[in-house]
């Protein structure tokens, strides 16, 4: 089980106040009120991995990068969980540089996040995979039966006459395709072989252009925002097509948006913000986004591949409601719905 955490905005804690919500909720709102979300939803969900993905802190408005982010990521560890992040656009505006923050984060007790890949020339900070092996003692013990590929999406354009934000760059995309086609081959072609690829989930900040294909009939959620996708199409979403192993992108960035859409065979999920020192909408729970991969057992009682990935979301309201629970894969599915609800 994930929990996903998107945009906690976090700056200097109790004197950093909230954005966007009810007027009888002004007084006394802060950053903490992201903390304390965050410790109700773990609590109540009781999730196997954390993932931050990005504007974990917005850095104008923190004192101290460092000690923001510690006070950020703190419920993941001081409940004892695993947990990964990646950068959004807002991390590296305080006192750490882009490169600085990601620094921190590997450094930061329990967690599994990486830097980047070793010995490849890779744009970003912050590009890795982490591989979710079989249950022990069954014949999937050592292979990954479920991977998840953490990319950095960027910030702001670096190229001077695009304006607009960040993408995910060629040499993260041959990071990718090479990890994804070595992880394919692995499950496909060593004992036990298996027929089909492990799934994949993906984890970035900002949304791909393809984002945009939906309209209110063919997702499950709501958009009350515009996408706000790089101006250019770097590909990516072509790429994780013909990789063909992951399933669903997972992303923040647009905090009114919650929602989840299939395009050819992978569906694009928003979290909707987490973060009180976020923009939001007053009146509208922040929330979390949780994915739930349940496995195949035989008849015989043997734990197998991964057979579902089934999704829900976490609000903030009195009673930490559940919504739009959902199922993104089936096996033996292809990805696929009816015709007539797929974009593909």
């Amino acid at each position: 089980k994930v929990l996903q955490v998107a945009d906690m905005h976090y700056a200097d804690g109790r004197s950093t106040g909230c954005e966007d919500v009810l007027p009888e909720q002004v007084a006394g709102c802060s950053d903490l009120n992201t903390t304390a979300f965050l410790y109700r939803v773990i609590r109540a969900e009781d999730p196997d991995l954390v993932v931050f993905t990005g504007d974990n802190i917005f850095g104008a408005d923190s004192t101290d990068a460092a000690k923001s982010m510690d006070a950020a990521i703190a419920p993941a560890i001081t409940m004892n969980l695993r947990w990964a992040a990646v950068l959004g656009n807002h991390d590296q505006e305080g006192t750490l540089s882009r490169e600085g923050v990601m620094r921190h984060l590997v450094g930061m007790k329990n967690t599994l996040s990486r830097f980047n890949p070793e010995g490849v020339e890779i744009d970003g900070f912050g590009n890795y995979n982490l591989e979710v092996g079989g249950v022990e003692g069954t014949l999937l013990a050592n292979k990954s039966v479920l991977n998840l590929y953490f990319l950095d999406s960027g910030d702001r354009s670096t190229v001077w006459w695009i304006p607009g934000y960040g993408w995910i760059k060629a040499s993260q995309q041959a990071w990718f395709k090479q990890t994804s086609l070595s992880l394919q081959k692995n499950y496909r072609n060593e004992e036990p072989r298996q027929k089909e690829p492990a799934p994949a989930l993906a984890y970035f900040h900002i949304p791909l252009p393809e984002f945009s294909s939906f309209t209110a009939s063919d997702f499950t959620g709501v958009k009350q925002e515009s996408i706000s996708s790089p101006s250019i199409n770097s590909g990516f979403f072509t790429t994780m097509v013909e990789a063909g192993d992951v399933k669903a992108a997972f992303i923040g960035h647009d905090h009114i948006n919650d929602f989840c859409g299939k395009l050819t065979g992978i569906q694009l999920c928003y979290a909707g913000g987490l973060g009180y020192h976020a923009y939001g909408k007053a009146g509208w729970s922040r929330r979390a986004r949780v994915v739930s991969v349940q496995l195949e057992k035989t008849v015989s009682g043997e734990w197998q591949g991964v057979k579902s990935i089934k999704t829900w979301k976490r609000l903030d309201d009195q009673h930490l409601t559940t919504i739009d629970s959902e199922v993104l894969w089936n096996r033996g599915s292809n990805g696929r719905r009816r015709k007539d609800h797929d974009r593909s």
